[in-house]
């Protein structure tokens, strides 16, 4: 798909033009009063290139490879000489910092060579080797270059030697998944069976031995955070993964695993896995996930917490967690077109996500919060990690380049293709072709989330050829209407798609309308957090209220429940061109006491709300998602 969209095409030029660059210049270390990462550095100290000491985490391979299949995507968009060049040139890097066998992570390459393999669940060797053989995979598939891919599959080989069930081989499983799907995913473009059948191993492993982690610290006696290892809830390492009912642990770990599992389920046909994965989902999705799609809940070892415990002002909900859901869902689109699955991932996108990124793309969120409480926020302790603005980069650095390498690759999600039928999961303008009825084009136009008509024209290789084309209806716009050359349409509506199997005709324009009134969403009951609370939502966006346009002290606003709620269209500096929602609301107010026997003073105040993405990029200040009705 060629992505041609008034929302996302910005976004996507945005990646290309200035975050991609931007981002190879703070890998560099050439962004006076950026955080220093010096990624590539490190590589060329572990080629022998370049004097000097291992800096950063011991994962800070992981930013590179991110970045670099961010710039396969980008490449993919359009031709770009200067940014192939650059990626180009640090693949030649990453190939001469390769050692022999195969290995190829410079933290034990430069500081530690005697502990290489000692130490799984801290220093993330198997997490690196998986982004690197990810960033592999798309190079080659973007470009046709290979040389990245050889090394990659030379150090996969080496994994795949050393761990196992098999003669020779060593018990073991990373402590932060990802490896599993680069496996699996370096399987499909090679062939090369021994990939797949160690990623199943590193799936069927884990839970098996609950124990491992610390028998694994007592076999090398030395740590390198933690003399304790975590519990086995933080690794989800607590029971084998076709056991496992809820989502537990660290958040992008538990949820990169859930997609690595529903990639084998499908390969091998494995209920007990699909089951699992099913299971898995239905308990994040509607226990454990914010309404703007955040997950994790608390900053203690960034995890998920228990059912229905969702703080908006202490909340986690890290960007890559939420990219990991994107990826988790177009895993189970695969195997079964429910719209669900799409759903969260477009909610995900618009606002979990996107929220991640300041709107010039050159700071970044890893916390999103649902409230924002200027001198609390950032500040006060049990609160320091929700920062109030977005810093130009980390020390630990995971969420930028996710987030380049998702953005650029949004064509990926956008559509599906099974068997006859072509599903449209996202609505993005732009221009796509598929094998299925012959070979067909679909061209989409819309000015969608800003209104809600989305039309597609159909080009058929062969006329009048019968096939499937099956539209997702969004669960909040209930009274869509779906009109085939202006005619109502005689869709099969099930499972949250409309399908429409017809000989389709050069011009068949199908035209999908959804109602984009702003709407009051409540949570449950058992979210604390929320009692007595509202939020606002229009179209796949969440709304926030920000003290810029509504005063300080927003928990002292209130939206009384009949007051009405008027969608605006309007250019806002710092912002640009979105949509606003505006309401009649109350400003409670009291005396000086901290407590009185008279209730606060109400007064009338205009409210106003922007998309949640946008926050933080216009005066700093006070956020809320929810608000008192």
């Amino acid at each position: 798909m060629k992505i041609n969209d008034p929302f996302w095409t910005p976004v996507q030029r945005l990646m290309m033009d200035t975050v991609l660059p931007y981002q190879y210049d703070i890998l560099e270390d050439n962004v006076p009063g950026a955080e220093k990462s010096h990624a590539v550095q490190n590589f060329r100290i572990a080629a022998g290139e370049a004097a000097g000491e291992f800096y950063g985490m011991c994962f800070q391979d992981s930013d590179v490879a991110k970045w670099l299949e961010a710039v396969a995507y980008a490449l993919e968009i359009e031709p770009n000489e200067a940014l192939a060049a650059k990626a180009d040139a640090v693949i030649d890097i990453i190939g001469r910092a390769q050692q022999a066998d195969g290995y190829l992570n410079t933290y034990f390459i430069i500081k530690e060579p005697q502990h290489k393999w000692q130490n799984l669940l801290e220093c993330h060797e198997l997490y690196c080797a998986g982004h690197l053989i990810e960033a592999a995979v798309a190079y080659y598939e973007a470009t046709g270059k290979d040389a990245l891919l050889n090394t990659l599959r030379k150090y996969a080989d080496h994994i795949c030697a050393r761990f196992g069930a098999g003669a020779g081989k060593i018990r073991g499983i990373p402590g932060h998944q990802e490896i599993e799907l680069a496996l699996y995913r370096l399987y499909k473009v090679t062939g090369e069976k021994q990939y797949l059948q160690t990623a199943q191993y590193f799936i069927d492993e884990r839970g098996k031995q609950p124990s491992y982690f610390k028998e694994e610290l007592a076999r090398r006696d030395w740590y390198h955070w933690n003399p304790n290892p975590e519990d086995t809830l933080y690794a989800q390492n607590h029971l084998p993964v076709r056991r496992q009912t809820t989502a537990v642990g660290h958040s992008v770990r538990a949820v990169y695993m859930y997609t690595a599992m529903a990639a084998l389920a499908a390969e091998g046909n494995d209920d007990g896995l699909l089951h699992a994965c099913k299971t898995l989902w239905h308990n994040i999705v509607h226990r454990q996930m914010y309404i703007t799609g955040g997950i994790g809940a608390t900053y203690h070892q960034e995890s998920f917490t228990t059912d229905y415990d969702l703080p908006n002002d202490t909340v986690y909900a890290e960007t890559c967690a939420s990219i990991a859901m994107v990826f988790f869902a177009k895993q189970m689109l695969g195997i079964e077109p429910l719209g669900e699955y799409a759903d969260i991932m477009e909610l995900q996108l618009f606002n979990g996500i996107l929220s991640g990124m300041q709107l010039d793309g050159k700071k970044f969120f890893y916390v999103n919060p649902l409230e924002s409480v200027p001198g609390v926020s950032g500040v006060q302790h049990g609160h320091k990690h929700a920062l109030p603005t977005r810093p130009e980069w980390f020390g630990c650095a995971c969420c930028p380049p996710n987030v380049a390498r998702l953005m650029t690759s949004l064509g990926h999600y956008a559509w599906g293709e099974k068997d006859d039928t072509i599903f449209a999961h996202l609505y993005m303008g732009g221009t796509a072709h598929f094998q299925v009825g012959g070979g067909v084009q679909i061209d989409c136009r819309t000015n969608y989330p800003w209104d809600g008509e989305i039309t597609y024209t159909l080009t058929p290789a062969i006329k009048e050829n019968p096939f499937t084309l099956a539209i997702r209806l969004p669960a909040w716009s209930a009274d869509a209407a779906l009109h085939l050359n202006g005619h109502p349409a005689n869709a099969d509506i099930r499972n949250g798609y409309a399908y429409l199997t017809r000989p389709w005709q050069t011009g068949d324009t199908l035209t999908l309308t959804l109602n984009m009134t702003p709407r009051r969403v409540y949570a449950h009951t058992k979210v604390r957090a929320n009692a007595g609370c509202v939020a606002l939502m229009r179209g796949p966006l969440v709304y926030c209220f920000e003290e810029c346009d509504n005063g300080a002290d927003l928990a002292a606003l209130q939206l009384p429940r009949n007051a009405e709620i008027t969608a605006q269209h309007e250019n806002m500096p710092g912002i640009g061109g979105i949509v606003t929602l505006h309401a009649a609301g109350q400003r409670r107010s009291s005396g000086d006491a901290l407590y009185s026997t008279a209730p606060p003073q109400v007064a009338p105040a205009a409210l106003r709300a922007i998309p949640y993405y946008a926050w933080a990029n216009r005066a700093p200040g006070g956020m809320r998602v929810w608000m008192h009705e």
